[in-house]
């Protein structure tokens, strides 16, 4: 597995760890990768009962490398790709039968506060700011949250989040129910791990079966809000005056 994405097994708990520290651990092709095959990792283990996704360095995961667009927008088929790869990670978490916590710090931005959102427990270190950058460059949000975010905080809130795209800090997240906690900075990664612990401590099926049970009855929109997202983000990505916009931030 590429060193981007590291995973480390602690008893029924899985690290994982998006480690590009020095690009803010920013999404590209091989982090994205990673990520997946963490993940998969984790689904066929049957000693592991929590994941939880961390980032290395000052943040959490900056979103999208813009550095990378280029190369993401080369050609149609080239961006379908890109996109459907992040939106399988939402697939990823949302479905697994694993609890996934997010322990997120410093920037979340974009794909990643999306990735974060999918997330079963979000615990948020007070440092966090976070924001949804896309339709400030003409692009989309992807993770499902069109249908996951109206759904928790109302269509009014979502459409402030999403479309003014401004920067928050994490009592923000908190008033909004995306971060399910705030904690202190120096106690993020152990009031995760507790928090995996005790659920540990719950029987395994009655854990997966109600995670499946909420997220099927309350998303049941998920694959068309993800349908949607897909087309308009890959139409988003190949516009002019996106990749002008995105490159100049």
């Amino acid at each position: 597995m590429s060193n981007v994405v590291v995973s480390t097994v602690e008893g029924p708990i899985a690290w994982v760890k998006l480690n590009r520290p020095e690009r803010l651990n920013a999404m590209n092709g091989t982090l994205v990768a990673g990520l997946s095959e963490a993940l998969e990792g984790a689904e066929a283990d049957e000693n592991i009962r929590v994941v939880i996704l961390h980032g290395e360095g000052r943040a959490f995961c900056s979103g999208d490398d813009l550095k990378d667009l280029d190369a993401q927008t080369a050609c149609e088929a080239d961006t379908q790709a890109w996109v459907e790869a992040i939106q399988n990670i939402t697939i990823q978490i949302m479905q697994s039968r694993k609890i996934v916590i997010a322990a997120v710090h410093g920037w979340c931005v974009g794909g990643a506060l999306e990735w974060a959102i999918n997330c079963d427990f979000r615990l948020f270190s007070e440092n966090t700011r976070w924001f949804f950058p896309e339709v400030t460059y003409g692009l989309f949000v992807t993770g499902g949250v069109t249908a996951l975010l109206t759904k928790q905080v109302g269509p009014q809130v979502t459409k402030e989040l999403l479309i003014l795209g401004e920067r928050h800090d994490a009592k923000k997240a908190l008033e909004t129910g995306i971060a399910w906690k705030v904690v202190p900075d120096d106690s993020l990664l152990d009031e995760a791990r507790q928090l995996a612990l005790t659920i540990a401590k719950r029987p395994s099926v009655a854990v997966a079966d109600v995670k499946r049970a909420i997220n099927e009855g309350l998303h049941s929109s998920l694959e068309d809000a993800m349908a949607q997202e897909t087309a308009a983000t890959v139409r988003g990505f190949l516009t002019p005056e996106a990749q002008a916009r995105a490159k100049e931030f």
